[in-house]
């Protein structure tokens, strides 16, 4: 079956050229005794390269991430050993970009032709870009749960130890988890109630009042910061700092015990607003030997959310907990 004339022409070299640049599609070709690479004028584009008739694996090397290049090496090498399509994205570095790149050819010598193995590099940073934030996401999701379990936990240890009976110790406990789905409301309002202000020292109140005995160590938690009204944004992002920090008191620190005390003072200047969360009473408590996913939370949300910074102090008599956030970002 012959192709007409017509559809023929679609197939000439400047219609698929064409084509292969709206698709991102850049083409490459190895010599593989004399390790030159050739590429068209998309790839060059691709790499961030001027555009030359010829270059060198080491000179794409350059631009491959530190931590994959070994790997690409080995595997452009191994490729001739590879029955039929492969396939391998790495990363390169443009500057301060990061781009991922799809390498994709036919192996065993099968895409040879004149000592030349031919293939395509595609960009697939936005691929990638959003794989990586389902994977934060999920983590991010499972995090969330495994904390919801230790306040589960935490509430029904706080609850009993100021409860005669069983009936008392279910009221109680009913109010407090109430509490927390009243915090959670507060800081994610239905649609209605989209762009109400909130009062710093309000939502501190409303998150931590869970924590709080309402039995013989009432008033356990103290909260004293200047007035000031938070943003719909920044709410959710000092909820999540606030959140971690009051569940890691839960499962090991001053909340973890009856005599144990909270307090969370605060100072505001035109610039910064600095937030201290002071624990004492409980036991002691040692610094981690890593960065827990629970601290990689805490320091992406007050350095990428609320541009500021986070101190940990972990002192004999408890910890402190010291947060700088930008003002600005925190009205938004």
């Amino acid at each position: 079956m012959r192709l007409s004339d017509e559809n023929h022409s679609l197939w000439e070299a400047p219609r698929l050229k064409r084509a292969l640049h709206a698709a991102g599609v850049a083409l490459w070709s190895w010599t593989v005794e004399t390790d030159v690479f050739a590429m068209d004028e998309q790839g060059f584009e691709l790499w961030g390269l001027p555009q030359t008739s010829t270059v060198t694996f080491e000179e794409l090397s350059s631009r491959i991430h530190p931590a994959d290049r070994d790997r690409v090496r080995a595997a452009f090498t191994a490729t001739r050993a590879i029955v039929g399509a492969y396939e391998i994205d790495f990363r390169i570095l443009l500057g301060e970009e990061i781009r991922w790149v799809s390498a994709r050819g036919l192996g065993n010598d099968e895409g040879l032709h004149k000592g030349q193995m031919s293939g395509v590099f595609l960009d697939v940073t936005g691929r990638k870009q959003a794989e990586e934030g389902h994977e934060l996401l999920a983590g991010e999701m499972s995090h969330r749960v495994k904390n919801l379990l230790a306040i589960a936990e935490g509430l029904t240890n706080l609850t009993s130890r100021s409860s005669t009976t069983v009936e008392d110790m279910a009221k109680e406990l009913t109010g407090r988890l109430t509490a927390l789905r009243r915090a959670h409301d507060f800081v994610r309002p239905l649609p209605g109630d989209q762009g109400r202000a909130a009062l710093l020292g309000d939502l501190i109140a409303v998150l931590l009042a869970p924590y709080d005995d309402s039995g013989a160590f009432s008033g356990r938690i103290r909260v004293a910061v200047p007035r000031m009204g938070i943003g719909e944004q920044s709410a959710t992002a000092l909820a999540l700092v606030i959140h971690e920090l009051a569940t890691n008191s839960v499962k090991y620190g001053a909340l973890s015990v009856g005599a144990g005390l909270l307090d969370i003072s605060g100072l505001a200047t035109h610039d910064e607003v600095c937030i201290v969360w002071t624990e004492r009473g409980g036991p002691p408590v040692e610094p981690p030997t890593g960065q827990g996913y629970g601290s990689k939370l805490l320091n992406r949300s007050v350095t990428g959310q609320l541009g500021g910074s986070i101190k940990t102090d972990w002192s004999a008599e408890g910890i402190i907990v010291t947060v700088n956030v930008n003002a600005q970002r925190l009205s938004t």
